[in-house]
């Protein structure tokens, strides 16, 4: 079997309500496990459009049928009224995630915020954010959260930093192709890193490929013996694309793929993890930079 590691990233109150129960059900009935990444503060996503004024972003947009794919709740949410505190509703749902044998861990508080302003803020400000949210989160579980995945993969090397202040087991912060270590400006090594190596369904799907095709994609990106991590999102493949997502369980457990947690992947001892670089950089079909593996 060739393991495939597998997370959910929930970066809404809408993904959260309606994706997340689906999730749970069709990973059930294929007896699957994921690692869930929930952002547990206001939903200010809506602000995004703003950035239509990009070029770039506004052909995502199109390119991805976004109305359609994600619903005008979540593209207008927080702009005609405050954002609304995911994780004050629907807490007892993440409960509920680990309890049935998922891998919980923090997205962010403000996914939106974090996005826009995680480049610029300074390190005192990124640590009060992932603090809010971690606290937020482990209020929630009543229990540590162990892990964190940093919101649109915005990390750099004062996010790592940042981060080695909440002692997270592990992060999955970027895009790459192995476990590793980043290295810190004073020389020590941060909690490894599990990146993400297969393109998510909005940096693919568009006049290239369909809906249908991307699935099959994946499946056939995958590969033995190397590293391969896969993102979901509520949003996406909770909703209007759960049928597929459906597809890609069976299909990939029939093609002797093993979908699990993202702490699986780690080894026992983190010191066997060798130690690299996370650095700002870009990946096709993603606006903007992003941290990358380098």
């Amino acid at each position: 079997m060739t393991d495939v590691g597998l997370r959910v990233d929930v970066d809404t109150w809408r993904g959260t309500r309606e994706g997340v129960p689906r999730l749970l059900d069709n990973l059930d009935a294929a007896g699957v496990r994921a690692t869930f990444f929930f952002s547990v503060g206001p939903d200010n996503m809506g602000r995004h459009l703003w950035r239509m004024l990009r070029p770039a972003f506004a052909w995502k947009m199109l390119r991805s049928k976004a109305a359609s794919l994600y619903g005008w709740d979540i593209l207008l949410a927080g702009t005609a009224w405050p954002g609304r505190e995911i994780g004050r509703r629907f807490g007892a749902l993440m409960r509920e995630t680990r309890a049935r044998g998922h891998e919980v861990g923090l997205h962010a508080w403000d996914h939106h915020g974090w996005q826009r302003n995680a480049g610029g803020w300074p390190l005192p400000r990124l640590v009060a954010e992932i603090e809010r949210g971690a606290k937020t989160l482990q209020d929630i579980l009543g229990a540590p959260v162990e892990s964190s995945a940093a919101a649109g993969w915005r990390a750099d090397e004062r996010v790592v930093e940042a981060k080695e202040a909440l002692g997270f087991r592990y992060n999955s912060d970027c895009r790459g192709n192995s476990l590793f270590r980043p290295l810190l400006r004073d020389g020590r090594t941060a909690a490894p890193q599990v990146p993400v190596t297969l393109p998510t369904f909005d940096e693919m799907v568009g006049p290239r490929m369909n809906p249908q095709a991307f699935t099959d994609f994946i499946l056939a990106s995958i590969r033995p013996g190397v590293l391969n991590t896969y993102t979901v999102h509520a949003e996406v493949e909770g909703i209007a694309m759960a049928d597929e997502f459906k597809r890609l369980l069976a299909n990939g457990r029939a093609q002797g793929y093993a979908f699990r947690p993202l702490r699986d992947l780690l080894p026992s001892d983190p010191g066997q993890v060798p130690a690299g670089h996370l650095v700002r950089g870009e990946v096709p079909g993603r606006e903007g930079w992003l941290g990358v593996q380098q």
